[in-house]
């Protein structure tokens, strides 16, 4: 192989990985807000000047120190009776949610039309002692949860009240008659995925703050994890949680990058959301009040061994205070986010969102991956089956990329046609490794082959490659759907045939034989390769491109979604018959050459053999 087709191909190598971390870590269409650990700010690049510390009401106002439940004065209690603690269920076409009384939380989100394992999907992952969706914390303080036993107000067909009466604790420790309430009704969607939380506040003292923390009233947690389950968190591109902000001045959301666990933010933000590749929770505040943004990720040997929150402080006011938040939990579709740019398309009201924004989209290639989709949903509805419908892509892909492979195969071809002069050239200059460089540039001039061939048509194909790498990877349809019953019954995922009961290194438990078809398709498409061309690598060289190549996309393909790999082995398949091809027939083509050089050289005359002497 020539020295510029390995440089080539070792470049595509670290483009690859490189590639797969970089998005594992950012969003193709946004800019980084960078974080600084210095107080509780965070300046963000290009966005509006920071905002002070919100605070509707002066801190210096109010005592810091009310907490609740604590006991201690300016703390606050429940009043009154608690109510049951019997779980509240309400469904419709879109969600099942089970709410807990207990701080009126939601502990499942349930997505009906969705399926997990045979199950209807669970959009809220958890464990059983972790806090649910939608709890309430005193001030700032994300520890201290408002869990007291709210009361069910109301239900109806789209709508849930909770409420509950706090007393504040006196001076003295005991209750000192001054009381509120905290009312939280969720209007939950009957024709589009989203919830709205409007939180009341309610006090008959208009001149004091019921709630006051540090400067703030309560936090809104959206926690801990968004699903579906899992056991590991690699936070590669195959597997993935994110946080995306969206700012009031900004048509493009940004990456939140979280420092040590945790980030900050205290200008206000049109909407913030967490993600993985198909469901999200994007959570819409009041924009024109300052909300303190707080993401924190823990990690840990719990049953959610990866918990990301969005904690949303409000700032005290005095009197009654009431604040509406919609929250979009479902999926990152289109159709559904969409819907929320025009007020009479939802029966929110809601208006110029850009939910849309919050798909992980291609970023500058997004136009190419939306014209391969449409492509594979061509495919899909002539024959309903995402597999061989992404197959179909593949020959597509290929048939048009034909002009540009086929000069590269023919090239290919040529080359192998000079190994006996190169070896000649290697043995008469090998001590003069300049004059042997020269000599070979000669050869390639007079048999007009350019050593660049292999390389222009795979640098022309990369942006196809690397749409196709965010499409297949991350297409919802592909989500649960079937190519070979028993084999692969999820492209979405990789194929698993067998579980180990221990674990290999760098493999983990699950077997997978997709990666193995790969990579042998990968190893024999090198070894025609090797065949047909020539080069003066060593030994060692050629068996890297053999073997060591195919093993480095081996491991790092290891845990790639079942259709991204079948794309890759379909296009390998492709390549050796195409290279197959082009060898036979240019082998054909030499031989008719030689032909012609034969009937075209120059005859000798016959030579007569001497006449016999005649004997007189």
């Amino acid at each position: 192989m020539e020295k510029n087709t390995i440089i080539a191909v070792i470049l595509s190598v670290v483009i690859v990985i490189g590639f797969t971390a970089w998005q594992a870590l950012s969003s193709p269409a946004a800019d980084a807000v960078q974080t600084e650990q210095t107080t509780e700010t965070v300046a963000d690049t290009g966005a509006q000047e920071a905002v002070e510390a919100p605070a509707a009401v002066s801190s210096a106002v109010f005592s810091p120190s009310l907490a609740y439940n604590s006991g201690a004065p300016g703390s606050f209690v429940p009043s009154g009776e608690d109510g049951s603690t019997e779980p509240v269920i309400f469904q419709n076409d879109f969600y099942t949610i089970t709410f807990d009384p207990a701080g009126a939380q939601a502990v499942s989100i349930k997505l009906n039309q969705y399926e997990e394992n045979g199950d209807t999907f669970e959009l809220l992952f958890r464990g059983e002692d972790d806090p649910g969706a939608f709890l309430l914390y005193a001030g700032n303080d994300n520890t201290n949860p408002i869990d007291a036993v709210f009361n069910l107000e109301s239900m109806d067909a789209d709508t849930v009240v909770f409420s509950r009466e706090f007393e504040k604790i006196g001076a003295d420790g005991n209750p000192s008659g001054e009381k509120f309430t905290i009312r939280k009704t969720f209007r939950i969607g009957s024709a589009e995925y989203m919830i709205a939380l409007k939180i009341d506040v309610e006090t008959d003292n208009q001149s004091v703050s019921p709630l006051n923390y540090n400067g703030y009233a309560y936090t809104l947690g959206v926690e801990p994890q968004v699903g579906p389950s899992f056991t590991e968190m690699k936070n590669n591109n195959y597997n993935y949680r994110r946080l995306y902000v969206m700012l009031p001045d900004r048509n493009s959301k940004s990456t939140v990058r979280l420092s040590d666990g945790l980030f900050t933010y205290e200008d206000p933000v049109k909407w913030v959301e967490l993600t993985g590749k198909y469901f999200a929770a994007i959570v819409i505040p009041k924009t024109q009040n300052n909300y303190y943004l707080t993401a924190v990720e823990t990690t840990g040997d719990t049953p959610v061994v990866q918990k990301d929150s969005i904690y949303l402080s409000v700032p005290a006011t005095y009197g009654s205070s009431s604040d509406v938040y919609h929250i979009y939990m479902g999926p990152q579709l289109k159709q559904y986010l969409s819907v929320f740019d025009r007020p009479q398309d939802n029966s929110f009201g809601l208006s110029d969102m850009n939910l849309e924004k919050a798909m992980d989209g291609g970023g500058a290639l997004g136009w190419l991956e939306n014209a391969l989709k449409w492509c594979l949903q061509m495919f899909y509805r002539i024959i309903p089956n995402w597999g061989v419908a992404i197959i179909l892509l593949t020959i597509m892909i290929r048939l048009i990329l034909y002009p540009l492979s086929k000069k590269s195969t023919q090239s290919t071809a040529r080359m192998a046609e000079l190994q006996p002069k190169m070896q000649e050239i290697q043995a008469k200059y090998k001590d003069n490794p300049e004059k042997q460089n020269q000599e070979i540039m000669k050869l390639y001039k007079e048999y007009k082959i350019s050593p660049m061939s292999g390389c222009l048509p795979l640098l022309i194909q990369m942006p196809i490659f690397f749409a196709l790498y965010g499409l297949l990877n991350k297409h919802f349809e592909l989500r649960g759907a079937m190519f070979i019953p028993g084999w692969i019954p999820d492209l979405s995922v990789p194929d698993t045939v067998f579980e180990l009961s221990f674990n290999l290194p760098l493999l983990g438990n699950a077997i997978h034989l997709l990666p193995v078809i790969y990579t042998a398709s990968m190893v024999l498409s090198m070894k025609i390769t090797q065949r047909t061309q020539t080069s003066t690598q060593t030994g060692g060289m050629q068996w890297f491109m053999t073997w060591g190549m195919p093993l480095i996309f081996f491991f790092v393909l290891y845990d790639a979604p079942s259709g991204l790999l079948l794309y890759w082995t379909v296009t390998n398949f492709i390549s050796i018959i195409q290279q197959q091809f082009a060898n036979r027939k240019r082998k054909k083509e030499r031989d008719i050459e030689v032909e012609a050089e034969l009937a075209a050289a120059p005859k000798e005359p016959a030579k007569l053999p001497p006449k016999a002497k005649k004997k007189k």
